[in-house]
């Protein structure tokens, strides 16, 4: 019974280690996902199936650059690239072709994150972009990070604290300054169609599912040998998970942006309705 009972409490502690290490990128993964999904659907549906064209042309090529440079860090080959193709007859517009040493711990792990490869590429592209494009938004934001954003425990404390910081960050980019600066333009277009393609495709969630459950597994494993030397592992998990307020905080930028991408798509989809019924 205690031999059970342990085992029992061993999975549990490392479901919940498991959340406090992943769960925050998983959640921004589902919702960049959700927005993605509507986002092209009412695209295609104004604009015909090749409607999605209209920003693939920027977001694929980002998208597939995200799994490829995670598949260099995770010491996977890659063995064909396509950054875009336009006449696929399923539809794909890019992939990355990747194989494994399916005994190595480390590369198992890795397509966990080379699955979530097209978020950090394309949160990445977002900043370079508002870098480049619109420095002082760019200097708020770094100035933002600097006040409220910290290593700190994941609580409603921090959701607030992001919440801060997104606001002050999308107030420093549609300012009216910016309205009237090409340059600005030229950034919400970029970012629209990054946006629009930073989600994960079924076959990206599939491939980090086979990563996520390696992980569980290691987290398991190390819990059996703390648990022997009586050490409290959710502690120090914990205290590694603090990076994820820095995940919200960018994450957040992104978001925002998808969800922005998802208003204008819906908002040309009522247009074409409603011109179709004059």
């Amino acid at each position: 019974m205690n031999i059970l009972s342990s085992l029992i409490y061993t999975l549990f502690i490392s479901v919940i280690e498991l959340l406090y290490l992943v769960g925050a990128i998983i959640i921004v993964g589902l919702i960049l996902g959700i927005l993605e999904k509507f986002s092209n659907k009412f695209l295609i549906q104004t604009f015909g199936a090749r409607g999605v064209l209209w920003t693939a042309w920027i977001g694929t090529p980002i998208h597939e650059l995200g799994h490829l440079i995670m598949c260099f860090i995770w010491g996977h080959k890659v063995s064909r690239v396509k950054f875009l193709q336009f006449n696929s007859p399923d539809g794909v517009l890019g992939y990355v072709e990747h194989y494994y040493n399916r005994n190595s711990t480390y590369q198992q792990i890795g397509n966990f994150f080379i699955g979530l490869g097209p978020i950090f590429s394309g949160i990445g592209s977002l900043l370079l972009g508002m870098n480049l494009l619109l420095p002082q938004s760019f200097d708020t934001l770094k100035s933002e990070i600097h006040l409220h954003v910290s290593f700190e425990t994941l609580d409603i404390s921090v959701l607030k604290t992001v919440g801060v910081f997104n606001i002050a960050i999308i107030k420093s980019i549609f300012t009216p300054e910016n309205l009237i600066n090409p340059l600005f333009w030229i950034f919400l277009v970029l970012a629209v169609c990054i946006s629009a393609h930073i989600g994960l495709s079924k076959a990206d969630i599939q491939n980090s599912g086979k990563g996520l459950l390696m992980i569980f597994f290691v987290l398991v494993l190390f819990n059996i040998g703390a648990r022997i030397l009586q050490v409290d592992t959710l502690r120090i998990v914990s205290r590694i998970a603090e990076y994820n307020a820095y995940v919200l905080a960018f994450s957040s930028i992104a978001i925002f942006l998808s969800f922005l991408t998802f208003l204008l798509s819906f908002i040309l989809y009522r247009i074409f309705i409603k011109i179709k019924r004059i």
